[in-house]
């Protein structure tokens, strides 16, 4: 014979209720600052520019709909922008591999353990926190086509250098290596934490092994560095296609477009030639594009990162 026996939910007293309304609303007050920014300045300004990009808008008059037809002059009737995207691909698959192996490289001599590793830490550093238009200044006078050092050292050697700033084949090269030598100090800092990371009794049981230095280094740094290797591929690939106080200081997008890259051409036409709306659909093509690349790479690191 079964046995029910009805259980009766607790009453809660009407003090706890009250206290748990009041906690409930201190909460939310004290939320509501940061959820009043987040509305006011990230949702409500990608709504608005989201409209914008299905509009003709100056700037000053009222914004005229016109449907998709900025996305179709973008990518069937401006040769400018298709140059554009051209550039910033180049600019991208140059300046990743560059920027990464180079932080890989400093990051392994910065883990050394010898005198003077900490002012290399420090050197390479100290270039991604200083203020791009300095940076920019100082390697135009680097690149100068007359007085320019690299040029001048040329000459030393009966070479007759280029005008690095102002010959479409080697503006974006110049650009990229400037790129290179401020970015690096970021992904040299992550990687490097990656390294300390790596456990000191896998080397030892390697050595013990008969291991060779490069076989270490191909069998147990480079694997064990993958995830931090993918984030700073993701980061780097990510700031290719948003560079613009470089191309602003060294360039202005010249010779003609040729170095001319995505963000810097949505500035010109947003701020230069008053086509808000063109821009604001530009936007949206790039950060489509971005999210798509993104998530190729985010499904092919499966294959050659490793997280345990």
């Amino acid at each position: 014979m079964a046995i029910h026996t009805a259980v009766r939910r607790a009453e809660v007293p009407p003090e706890v209720r009250r206290n748990r309304r009041r906690r409930t609303l201190e909460g939310w007050l004290f939320a509501l600052p940061l959820v009043f920014g987040i509305v006011a300045f990230q949702a409500a300004p990608i709504v608005v520019s989201m409209y914008t990009s299905f509009t003709s808008w100056d700037g000053f008059n009222s914004p005229r709909l016109v449907g998709g037809r900025n996305y179709v002059d973008l990518i069937a009737n401006d040769p400018i922008f298709l140059q554009v995207v051209r550039n910033t691909i180049v600019f991208t698959v140059l300046g990743v591999p560059v920027t990464v192996v180079l932080a890989l490289v400093l990051a392994l001599l910065g883990n050394l353990k010898v005198p003077g590793t900490a002012f290399l830490r420090m050197a390479f550093f100290t270039p991604y926190v200083m203020n791009v238009v300095a940076i920019g200044f100082v390697w135009y006078y680097i690149f100068g086509p007359t007085n320019g050092l690299i040029n001048q050292f040329l000459r030393t050697l009966h070479i007759t250098g280029p005008a690095w700033l102002a010959d479409s084949a080697w503006v974006i090269p110049a650009v990229v290596v400037v790129s290179a030598w401020q970015g690096v100090g970021y992904p040299m800092m992550i990687l490097l934490a990656g390294l300390q990371g790596i456990p000191e009794e896998m080397y030892e049981a390697a050595r013990i092994d008969g291991a060779s230095a490069w076989s270490r280094l191909w069998r147990i740094t480079l694997p064990l560095l993958t995830p931090q290797i993918f984030f700073v591929t993701i980061s780097q690939f990510i700031a290719s296609f948003q560079v613009f106080g470089l191309i602003y200081v060294l360039t202005k997008g010249g010779p003609g477009y040729s170095s001319s890259v995505y963000i810097f051409y949505l500035w010109q036409v947003a701020f230069q030639q008053g086509k808000f709306g063109y821009a604001a659909a530009m936007a949206w093509l790039i950060v489509a594009l971005i999210a798509v690349l993104t998530w190729i790479q985010w499904k092919l690191q499966k294959k050659w990162v490793f997280y345990d």
